[in-house]
């Protein structure tokens, strides 16, 4: 059998000895110095090219979810740093293992049920009142299956979250503000009412939402949290170089640790 010349093809990006190409551009000419790190994300993903106001939003999630404080991401990252000084890696790829369903998940998790729930619909509803509608036959279908709603409730900022009023505000202004969104702040207006609490919309849920409305594929969007807390990972990172605490994390919890025998020894 003849030989035949093998072919891989792919929109993302090749190279020769003279030029590095991405998406279709010159990397060197058409790109460094012109297209922020944001916008080329966003492209990668997308395979387009965003508009300004795409960018905007984008760029505010990423920085809505970049750092959220001594999370578990940013404790096991710095605790890997102090175990491994050697493998910077390993500590970031510690802390972005962590990403789960109840740290920096929830932007994928609340995606997928917004898009699933707008899926459903024959028609999306053209005012407040309709999306009202439709938020409140989730929320009690959500309570009757004893099911938690994703982006709802928080467990630092129990009034309010105040990531989440400025990109409803910001999507808006670039007339991003679309049907996940909306669906999304349907569901804080009509959820006190039906589970006979006040519960705040999350920023990692307001994230979801707004990446959904770019038209983002949901089951990537976790993977846009992990690309913002790599960030916010780094930065503690070089926080501990700077001014170490790992070690007094694991002698606190070393130093106090005290045997309990198992149940029914």
């Amino acid at each position: 059998m003849a030989d035949r010349e093998l072919s891989f093809p792919t929109a993302i990006g090749t190279s020769d000895p003279d030029q590095i190409r991405l998406l279709g551009q010159d990397l060197a000419a058409d790109l460094m110095g012109r297209v922020g790190f944001g916008e080329l994300a966003y492209w990668l993903v997308a395979g387009r090219r965003p508009t300004p106001g795409e960018v905007r939003v984008f760029e505010t999630v990423l920085v809505a979810l970049a750092d959220h404080g001594f999370t578990p991401t940013a404790i096991a990252a710095r605790l890997t740093y102090l175990s491994a000084p050697e493998s910077l890696q390993g500590a970031l790829a510690a802390g972005l293992l962590g990403g789960g369903s109840r740290f920096l998940g929830v932007t994928e998790d609340c995606g997928r049920f917004l898009a699933d729930a707008i899926a459903e619909l024959t028609g999306q509803p053209t005012d407040d009142a309709g999306w009202d509608e439709v938020a409140s036959a989730l929320v009690t279908t959500a309570r009757a299956d004893r099911r938690l709603i994703p982006g709802l409730g928080h467990p630092v900022h129990k009034v309010g979250d105040p990531r989440t009023p400025v990109l409803i505000r910001i999507a808006d202004e670039e007339g991003l503000r679309g049907p996940h969104l909306r669906l999304f702040e349907a569901i804080g207006r009509v959820h006190p009412a039906i589970l006979g609490r006040t519960l705040p919309l999350n920023g990692a849920g307001v994230c979801g939402a707004a990446l959904a409305d770019l038209g983002l594929p949901v089951e990537l969007l976790r993977g846009f949290a992990l690309l913002a807390r790599a960030a916010g990972l780094l930065g503690h990172l070089a926080e501990e170089r700077r001014n170490p605490i790992g070690m007094d994390v694991y002698l606190t919890v070393d130093r106090n640790a005290r045997y309990v025998p198992p149940d029914g020894a």
